[in-house]
């Protein structure tokens, strides 16, 4: 029997062109999750690997879809072969339990990590530059309110409002209206 596994990082992403793609290969079952490939957490693979048995072959499009890194790719890998299961990753191909396949299977996971390790890499390094050279960069989510907003609620605050009297006018937290107040009084007005 052949299985597919599809799986995408986010509930935003859609799994409709790997699974289209697992069943052109010949997919009998696909098994399909959206979890990020850095979990450990991926119920529908564990299922899938339970159920594959010996001369079954396992079908993924890409082996960042398999595995979150080469160490682990090689000892699920390992694990198939130990029960007869070849691999068949769409855009490298068939694996099988051969010194052929297990050298090349070794080759692209090494190269595929390297990869992700250059995406971060480079990310990291962007981060760096533009936290350096851009006054205005901020990490993380962009913030609910414009300061011309925190402005006018602190401006209700010098006024004499309390943070309650504010959150029920302005509809910002109190928590949000002391931190963004904080921030505030280290920015010249």
């Amino acid at each position: 029997m052949k299985y597919g596994y599809a799986r995408v990082s986010t509930t935003d992403q859609k799994l409709e062109n790997q699974i289209d793609s697992l069943k052109i290969a010949g997919a009998d079952k696909i098994y399909k999750e959206k979890f990020t490939g850095t979990t450990t957490t991926r119920p529908e693979f564990n299922k899938l690997l339970a159920d594959v048995n010996s001369g079954d072959t396992l079908i993924v499009t890409k082996l960042d879809r398999f595995a979150r890194n080469t160490r682990e790719a090689l000892e699920i890998i390992q694990e198939l072969f130990k029960r007869n299961v070849k691999v068949n990753i769409l855009n490298m191909g068939v694996i099988d339990n051969t010194p052929t396949g297990q050298l090349v299977f070794t080759i692209f996971s090494a190269f595929a990590q390297f990869e992700r390790d250059m995406i971060v890499t480079r990310t990291q390094e962007g981060k760096l530059y533009a936290k350096s050279h851009d006054p205005f960069f901020r990490e993380g989510r962009p913030q609910t309110y414009t300061d011309e907003q925190i402005r006018f609620a602190y401006d209700l605050r010098k006024q004499g409002m309390t943070y309650k009297m504010i959150e029920r006018k302005t509809g910002i937290s109190v928590r949000t209206q002391q931190r963004r107040f904080k921030q505030l009084k280290k920015l010249p007005l």
